[in-house]
């Protein structure tokens, strides 16, 4: 226990001056862009900036859901050569109802529509119910609606970050919570109007036809027509097609620009090659008709084909300025939200506040720390002292991961810092106290602090341990603060072992070959 070699003793001291240069990006800037300079980000409650609660309308996922398996399912009957149906979605009972003419066609149609509700995973998510009278209902099961939910937020999340990464918005914290809610947390974001505004958005882009020939004055659009509103003009409709004859899905690239003959803003996009061939197409057969532009169901712009559009490119014009354009384009790269978001919560934390807080919670570090190593430099002497340089490595160390994995350091998360350095102490006490009784029962001072260090190692051990697994279950059923809680003393349980155990006795080790004492300090 007692023996240090030149190569641990070399580990000990690389470990600690490796933190060190960890820690330094916390305090000087990066000398050079190549370098990885990872350090503590500053959480909400501390840098201040917007906290949103958003909520996913599930009654949009699921009525989609039916719409496009009454779609499917028209197909499939007419496949199946089944005659006289009448299909329609119910989505407040979870359900499409199918109306046959012949009833005694009702198994043709059970069979017919069973694979379209088969999932990736091999599972079926529609139940089948015969209600009498050449009446089918097809209803969503319960477990197929909860893994439609469950993709349908994880998609959100994913199209989220997206939108707020090609803001600029620097460190967002985005994380699920519950079944159907998203938290955005945005440090140093005031105003989060603009992100609201995009987040908001499906953006779910369309190219369809215009059905040049429909009545507008009609109180009712003619089948396969709806009376779309123009984005930029409010009060005019245009008659567009229901059917997309390109699907905002294949752009691979949109760009706020500006027009080189006009000088209007606009937005270049590109396609994938599936979207190329189908504009080309489109566009080659529908030269001189207005092809409409769609987004969540308003017509940007219509304009005229004036010719063939074989290159996959292609713009957007309507009256745009630098930002509209701009915040176009990032919410075509992103992609389309599965359903809209809700904003259900807001709050906002001033820059002020935040500082106010970081000044609070390094006072109380501060003072914490100073109590700590005051009193054991007064009960246990040199040996304290030696335990208080560990303390000070134990913090220098927690800093270094913490600023290694890039960590978003909160209130909590500094109140668990301060408790780590009142806990990390608990090991060098028992160490202290178990050489004090060794000694004063006459044993030698190397003696003593052989026996001291193997009889405390056990005790400390099986403490930390017990520790160290009930915080990292907080961590996984924990949720935003109590896990920057739970991070904060399960790195400090890990690097407190290192210093007490390894660090501190070094430094005994050392003072002990130097100067061969009779008796002990402590």
């Amino acid at each position: 226990m007692m023996y240090f070699s030149r190569l641990k003793t070399a580990f000990v001291l690389g470990v600690c001056l490796l933190g060190a240069l960890l820690c330094l990006p916390n305090a000087i800037n990066a000398p050079a862009d190549w370098l990885p300079w990872n350090k503590i980000h500053l959480g909400l409650d501390l840098r201040g900036g917007s906290y949103l609660l958003l909520e996913v309308d599930m009654g949009t996922v699921v009525r989609e859901r039916l719409d496009g398996l009454a779609d499917a399912s028209r197909t499939a009957l007419r496949t199946a050569k089944v005659e006289r149906y009448v299909i329609t979605p119910q989505p407040d009972q979870d359900r499409i109802l199918i109306k046959l003419g012949d009833a005694s066609q009702i198994d043709a149609a059970r069979v017919a529509i069973t694979p379209l509700g088969v999932n990736a995973n091999g599972t079926n998510d529609l139940e089948f119910s015969d209600l009498g009278g050449g009446q089918l209902a097809a209803t969503l099961s319960a477990p197929g609606l909860k893994a439609r939910a469950t993709q349908a937020v994880e998609q959100s999340i994913e199209i989220v970050r997206r939108r707020i990464d090609e803001t600029g918005v620097v460190d967002p914290q985005i994380s699920r919570q519950g079944d159907s809610r998203i938290v955005v947390q945005l440090p140093g974001i005031e105003d989060p109007d603009r992100i609201k505004q995009l987040l908001g958005k499906t953006a779910r882009m369309t190219f369809r036809l215009t059905d040049e020939n429909a009545n507008m004055n009609s109180p009712v659009p003619p089948p396969g027509v709806d009376f779309l509103p123009m984005e930029n003009a409010p009060g005019q409709k245009i008659a567009v097609r229901r059917r997309v004859e390109v699907d905002g899905a294949n752009l691979t690239d949109a760009r706020a620009g500006q027009n080189s003959q006009t000088g209007e803003w606009v937005v270049n996009f590109t396609f994938d090659s599936i979207g190329t061939r189908r504009f080309a197409d489109i566009s080659s057969r529908n030269v001189g008709h207005p092809f409409a532009i769609v987004l969540d169901d308003k017509v940007i712009s219509a304009p005229v084909i004036r010719e063939a559009i074989t290159g996959g490119r292609g713009q957007i014009s309507g009256r745009f300025d630098a930002r509209s354009a701009t915040d176009l384009s990032v919410l075509l790269r992103a992609g389309a939200l599965p359903a809209p978001l809700t904003v259900v919560e807001e709050r906002s934390v001033g820059p002020e506040l935040g500082a106010d807080s970081i000044r609070a919670g390094a006072l109380a570090l501060g003072a914490g720390l100073l109590c700590v190593m005051v009193y054991m430099g007064v009960f246990y002497g040199l040996f304290g002292w030696f335990a208080n340089i560990a303390l000070v490595a134990n913090l220098v160390l927690m800093m270094a991961i913490l600023s290694l994995f890039e960590a978003t350091l909160t209130l909590p998360g500094m109140a668990g810092i301060l408790l780590t350095l009142g806990m990390a102490v608990d090991a060098n006490i028992l160490i202290n106290e178990r050489i004090r009784e060794e000694a004063h029962n006459g044993r030698t001072a190397l003696s003593a602090m052989e026996t001291g260090f193997k009889r405390a190692f056990s005790t400390i051990i099986d403490s930390n341990a017990t520790a160290f697994l009930a915080h990292v279950m907080l961590f996984f059923f924990g949720a935003g603060p109590v896990r920057g809680f739970a991070v904060t003393i399960t790195v400090g349980i890990a690097t407190s072992m290192f210093t007490a155990t390894m660090l501190a006795r070094l430094l005994m080790v050392r003072w002990f070959v130097k100067h061969r004492p009779q008796t002990l300090p402590v």
